[in-house]
């Protein structure tokens, strides 16, 4: 679990943070959803610790980061792995070379075990026998599922995933969706997902905060989002004809349960 309690953030004169309190639950997909400049991209960067709130604490197993030496910044984020939107993977690497990357950097593994472990995690991933292909040969979805391997090879406690659906049509989206889902629950993982993809939020939003001009406007699962009675919250989500959908049904099996 992720305590995220009363977080400031400005530059220079402009609040990009405001008061931001929120608990992203230990083993299961939290969302942070909201629209572009609402603040949820620096606040992730503040929880892993790029950016240093002006007030407040990030607290991960009793321990504020905010306050912790540099070496113990280390040794955090060697339990944390990063799926950055673009995938992030190094063109001139292939996949093999891409997902060593960090067990080369943080462990002493024999080059036996870590190509081990890196057919491992291409396997979790459905990418067998891709390792020696180039990021160039490989589909935006396979990227992102090379993204996915890279960031879970270190057995991480903590997921963080930047818009993980960018630039997917939606069945690749869902089939990431699901990857990221299934992941999260085998390795009881506490995910944090920064989207705008209402389709995941139906998906695999088990907790979601929503923010609005630096300020939380609401905290909840998705099975309450379309019961919501935020505005700006409903204004977001209605946008999307999916959870329009989603609403009515939902309210005609209510209507039916009630019958």
């Amino acid at each position: 679990m992720i305590e995220i309690r009363n977080i400031h953030k400005s530059f220079d004169d402009r609040v990009i943070l405001d008061d931001i309190s929120a608990v992203m639950e230990a083993g299961k997909c939290n969302l942070i959803i909201g629209a572009s400049g609402s603040g949820k991209t620096v606040l992730t960067k503040c929880m892993v610790g790029l950016f240093q709130p002006d007030s407040g604490e990030i607290v991960y197993e009793g321990r504020d980061i905010i306050r912790m030496s540099n070496d113990e910044k280390k040794l955090l984020r060697r339990k944390i792995g990063m799926l950055f939107q673009g995938g992030a993977l190094f063109d001139s690497m292939t996949v093999e070379q891409n997902i060593l990357f960090p067990l080369d950097m943080f462990t002493s593994q024999s080059q036996t075990e870590k190509k081990n472990r890196v057919n491992e995690v291409l396997e979790r991933v459905n990418l067998v026998g891709s390792n020696k292909k180039f990021p160039s040969e490989l589909s935006g979805g396979m990227k992102k599922r090379v993204g996915i391997a890279r960031a879970i090879v270190l057995n991480p406690k903590y997921l963080f995933c930047d818009e993980p659906n960018s630039g997917l049509d939606p069945q690749t989206s869902l089939l990431i969706d699901h990857l990221i889902k299934e992941i999260t629950q085998e390795y009881k993982i506490t995910t944090i997902v920064v989207t705008h993809d209402m389709n995941s939020v139906m998906e695999i939003g088990d907790h979601i905060v929503y923010m609005h001009q630096g300020k939380k406007q609401w905290e909840g699962s998705n099975k309450e989002i379309i019961y919501s009675k935020n505005e700006l919250l409903n204004k977001f989500i209605f946008a999307s004809e999916f959870l329009q959908d989603a609403k009515e049904m939902r309210m005609m099996e209510d209507a039916g349960k009630k019958k």
